[in-house]
C-alpha cells in the first residue's frame, strides 16, 4: 500500500491561522534553505487550485501596502498520512504574487524574522555580562525561545545598534560562538559541536537517494524528507558506496523541496565533519 505524502501550509492573519492542505485537493509546492548561521532562512511556496475568494484573501492580506502591519507568518508542514505532519519552515511573509492566466496559481516568499529586522534596537550592556543573558535579550527582542548550548562566558563591553535581527549576527561575533534561528528558536552553540539529543541515522533503508558527495569541509546528500534532521544537528552517514564519508557530521545547511503533484519530497544537506 502507498503511504500517500501530506503538505499543508499554515498562513497567519490577526493572530488567526488559516490552513491549506493537498488533501483538499490543492497543488502545492515548497521549497527554501535554512542556514546554521545569522543568513535568515528563506522558503517560496506555490498554491494551486484556490478559490478566488481565497486568493483574494491572501493577496490583500499579505500585501505590503495593507495597512494592517502585523507580521503575516506562514507555516509548512508536511509528512506521511499515516504518520502525519513535521513542521520544516516557519518565517514571515515578505511577498506574495498571483500568476499569470490560465493558471490560479499564488506565490508566497518568506523569510525567517524579517518582521524583526525593520525594528531598529539600541543596546549597552554592562561591562561585563554573561553571554546566556545577552542571548536571552536578544531572543526577547526577536520574539524567539532561546536554546543556549554553548559554554557560557563572560563578553566585556557588548553594544548593539541596528535591527532586531541583526543581533544575532553580533551575538556571535561577541561570544564566538554559532548563533541562528530555526524557525522560532535561536539557537547558540559552540562551532565544534551538534545540536544535542538530534541524531540522524542516515543509509540506503533510511531514505538516501543517490550517493553522497565529499565537499571542503564534509559532505553534501540528499534524501526523502522526515521529521528527524535538525538544522546544526548531527548526521551519521552510512554508505555502502562510499565507505570513506562514514561517520558524523553537523548540518549546516538544509535544503528543502517539496511537492503535492511531483515528484520533489527531498532534503539536500550540507555538512560538516565532526
Amino acid at each position: 500500500m502507498i503511504d500517500l505524502r501530506a503538505i499543508r501550509i499554515g498562513i497567519e492573519v490577526s493572530g488567526r491561522m488559516n490552513y491549506y492542505s493537498a488533501a483538499d485537493g490543492m497543488r502545492i509546492k515548497a521549497s527554501g534553505t535554512k542556514y546554521a548561521n545569522a543568513t535568515q532562512n528563506e522558503c517560496s511556496v506555490t498554491i494551486s487550485n484556490l478559490r478566488r475568494e481565497t486568493r483574494d484573501f491572501l493577496l490583500t492580506e499579505t500585501s505590503p501596502f495593507n495597512k494592517n502591519r502585523t507580521p503575516k507568518r506562514l507555516v509548512v508542514e508536511v509528512g506521511r498520512v499515516s504518520t502525519g505532519l513535521f513542521k520544516v519552515y516557519t518565517g514571515d511573509i515578505i511577498s506574495a504574487e498571483p500568476s499569470s492566466p490560465p493558471d490560479v496559481d499564488i506565490v508566497l516568499k518568506s523569510k525567517t524574522g524579517n518582521a524583526a529586522n525593520g525594528t531598529v534596537v539600541s543596546k549597552s550592556a554592562q561591562a561585563t555580562s554573561k553571554l546566556s543573558a545577552i542571548a536571552s535579550a536578544v531572543a526577547t527582542d526577536i520574539g524567539a525561545t532561546l536554546d543556549f548550548q554553548a559554554l557560557d562566558k563572560l563578553i566585556a563591553n557588548y553594544t548593539y545598534t541596528g535591527g532586531a535581527l541583526g543581533q544575532v549576527n553580533r551575538l556571535a561575533e561577541a561570544g564566538g560562538v554559532r548563533a541562528f534561528v530555526d524557525d522560532t528558536r535561536l539557537i547558540v552553540q559552540d562551532f565544534d559541536k551538534a545540536v544535542r539529543g538530534r541524531v540522524k541515522i542516515l543509509n540506503m533503508n533510511s531514505g538516501m537517494v543517490g550517493i553522497p558527495k565529499a565537499t571542503e569541509k564534509g559532505v553534501e546528500v540528499s534524501y526523502l524528507i522526515d521529521g528527524e534532521s535538525v538544522l546544526g544537528g548531527t548526521l551519521r552517514l552510512e554508505s555502502k558506496f562510499n565507505r570513506s564519508l562514514n561517520g558524523d557530521y553537523k548540518i549546516d545547511q538544509l535544503k528543502f523541496d517539496v511537492a503535492s503533484h511531483e515528484d520533489p519530497f527531498f532534503y539536500q544537506a550540507t555538512c560538516s565533519r565532526l
